[in-house]
């Protein structure tokens, strides 16, 4: 479903190669994974899981910069070789329509709300979120293991919140 007041924002391309550089160089905290089971890796940069076979980094990941009360850092797959990042961002991803909770943050990076995607449609959630003016952005996150999966903006937002969020490997 096509939404004109809201755009998806995966991750960027430039943290999905530094993420397949890092694993290159054997570092500790990147893994290179072969995925053995369907819906078990879902790659933040195209925003589509990884079939059985696809080679995937596991890598620690803040989408919400240190310095903030609701600063964390958790684990995300991006695909071992280069994918090609999700463009269609006035539009859900198809892959991601259950299994997702909502996280409402206003400007300073404080939750102001949440919801857990009930069988309701994404879009509405998001949408219900965005009727607080202080919303400034929505984090989809997984409902069973909390990763991020990806950003929300209200279109005519250009940037979100002031810092965008990086790989550990890069601060």
């Amino acid at each position: 479903m096509k939404t004109s007041s809201f755009r998806i924002i995966p991750l960027s391309t430039e943290i999905a190669d530094a993420a397949r550089r890092v694993v290159n160089a054997s570092s500790a905290d990147h893994a290179l994974i072969t995925v053995d089971s369907p819906g078990s890796s879902p790659c933040r940069h195209c925003l589509r899981w990884a079939q059985p076979g696809e080679r995937v980094i596991l890598f620690p990941y803040a989408a919400i910069p240190s310095g903030h009360p609701y600063s964390e850092t958790g684990p995300i797959f991006v695909h071992a070789n280069e994918c090609q990042r999700y463009s269609a961002t006035n539009e859900y991803p198809a892959d991601f329509r259950n299994g997702r909770a909502f996280r409402a943050y206003d400007s300073k990076y404080n939750i102001i709300d949440a919801q857990v995607l009930n069988g309701s449609e994404p879009e509405v959630v998001i949408e219900n979120l965005f009727q607080n003016p202080d919303t400034a952005f929505v984090d989809a996150r997984s409902v069973t293991h909390g990763c991020f999966t990806f950003r929300v903006l209200r279109v005519g937002h250009a940037s979100g919140p002031p810092r965008q969020a990086r790989t550990l490997a890069l601060l």
